[in-house]
């Protein structure tokens, strides 16, 4: 499989490096994403004009791609503000505090809850449902907001997305371009996905609870309203949610009645979504869309049972608030997101396909170049399809390159035997990097939700995750 690298491609590659070391760094990447797109609207359209354009134009695109999560965000928070601010979230969670006594039961109960609801249902739409009822009881015990991301994120978009076992979209897609059959990847990505998860979830509470015990702080820049900064240590008896951003607040007096109906409606109409989602087999965009509906239900009817005659105007403040959040959260994600959108089809759709006949957008193209230099031998090919399906996950969708790890795990195959797991490790590689653990504007969901910054959740998750990698590369060799 040959192919031809232009300057896109190594323009594209060091800038990559580039927005990466100044992550690390934790500083701004806003002025380098931008002019990386320019640079490249430059190349790809010989024009100065097309360059300035370019710009413009992938944030509308980068806007557009993540609407729907900005969307469902911002309705999840909308309804945490009244539930928080009625009272009826503290009489919801209160049943949970008799299981959830401590920050390390918090971290693996919010994980493990979010992996098994992951499974059926994707990500998205159960960092939603996770997030809004366990979110407040975990912060109530002590387990910080950013452990809370951390969990979800690890759980639900690294271990169930990566495995994918129920909904079977990820092992199709590397399955039909391998070659292989179905049955025969998912068995062998099983040993894979257990030994990943189960190495970077461990690294991660082990770093989480290291830094709780020394009593460190690091202040995560999110914008909530009425919370300027929260701190990685444990949050007081007092504190409700990192959603609720109403210490400056009056609360809104509701009968003690009255709450206890709400606080058992709420469970139950996001219950039977998980029923609808089983019965008429929602997943993905449709799950998520459920569940937003039924958030905009619960917040209308819960506005006009707390404010009455000004209920209609009071959800419209509800409202407003929300959208501010989830449009100040994304704010600094779309510059960065509109940069590595171009390395997958969006520099074909604004800048008329610059790329050489045969080309596969530039980051898969990065891929098989990778593959190309390296000779064709298991081990070397184990190693190979890690970092190529990591190479492929940094467009931060994690799917749009496993078809393509697929072919490559098939050319690297000694042996039928081989093969199955070669294709497994690439699609668990690109899908724990582009899937929503490492690239910021993929795991915004658990980060918007929590609270916390997105950019800080992915430096969290990079010692974890480039580990777990590692040692599932070496029981990888070991497998072939």
């Amino acid at each position: 499989m040959n192919i031809q690298l232009v300057p896109l491609h190594y323009v594209y590659l060091a800038f990559i490096i580039l927005i990466v070391a100044v992550m690390v760094r934790r500083r701004d990447t806003t002025i380098i994403c931008v002019t990386g797109i320019m640079t490249i609207g430059l190349l790809a359209t010989e024009t100065l004009s097309g360059s300035v354009a370019g710009i413009f134009s992938s944030f509308i695109y980068a806007t557009k791609e993540l609407l729907s999560t900005i969307f469902i965000i911002s309705i999840i928070v909308a309804m945490s503000r009244v539930l928080i601010r009625t009272g009826i979230n503290e009489v919801m969670v209160s049943p949970l505090t008799r299981f959830i006594h401590s920050p390390q039961v918090a971290y693996w109960g919010i994980g493990l809850i979010m992996m098994v609801v992951s499974l059926f249902f994707w990500p998205s739409p159960a960092v939603a449902l996770v997030g809004a009822v366990l979110l407040p009881v975990a912060v109530r015990v002590g387990l910080p907001p950013i452990g809370a991301a951390i969990a979800m994120n690890l759980f639900g978009h690294g271990i169930a997305l990566s495995g994918d076992y129920i909904i079977q979209g990820a092992p199709k897609l590397t399955a039909d371009a391998a070659g292989i059959p179905v049955t025969s990847v998912m068995t062998a990505s099983i040993p894979l996905v257990i030994v990943m998860g189960a190495v970077s979830t461990f690294t991660a509470f082990w770093m989480l609870r290291k830094e709780m015990k020394s009593g460190s702080t690091v202040q995560l820049n999110i914008p909530v309203p009425g919370q300027a900064t929260t701190a990685l240590s444990p949050a007081p008896a007092s504190n409700s949610s990192t959603l609720s951003g109403d210490a400056d607040v009056q609360r809104r007096s509701m009968p003690p009645r009255l709450q206890k109906v709400f606080a058992l409606m709420i469970p139950l109409l996001f219950a039977v979504d998980v029923i609808l989602m089983f019965v008429l087999k929602l997943q993905g965009g449709d799950a998520t869309a459920l569940i937003g509906g039924t958030a905009v239900l619960i917040l209308i009817i819960v506005s006009l049972a707390a404010h009455r005659h000004t209920g209609s105007e009071k959800t419209t403040s509800y409202l407003i608030e929300g959208f501010q959040f989830g449009f100040k959260v994304f704010g600094p994600v779309i510059p960065i997101a509109a940069f590595f959108y171009l390395g997958d089809t969006a520099i074909t759709e604004l800048f008329n396909n610059p790329l050489p006949d045969g080309s596969h957008g530039i980051v898969n193209d990065l891929g098989v170049a990778l593959a190309g230099l390296v000779p064709l031998n298991d081990t070397v090919g184990a190693i190979t399809m890690t970092v190529t399906g990591a190479i492929t996950g940094m467009d931060g969708s994690g799917f749009s390159g496993i078809s393509l790890v697929g072919s490559i795990a098939s050319m690297f195959a000694g042996s039928a035997d081989s093969a199955p797991v070669l294709t497994a490790l690439g699609q668990v590689a690109a899908i724990w990097v582009g899937g929503g653990t490492l690239i910021p504007w993929a795991l915004i969901p658990a980060a918007a939700i929590c609270g916390v910054s997105p950019f800080e959740l992915a430096r969290r998750n990079l010692k974890p995750v480039l580990l777990g990698l590692t040692v599932t590369t070496i029981v990888a060799i070991f497998l072939i």
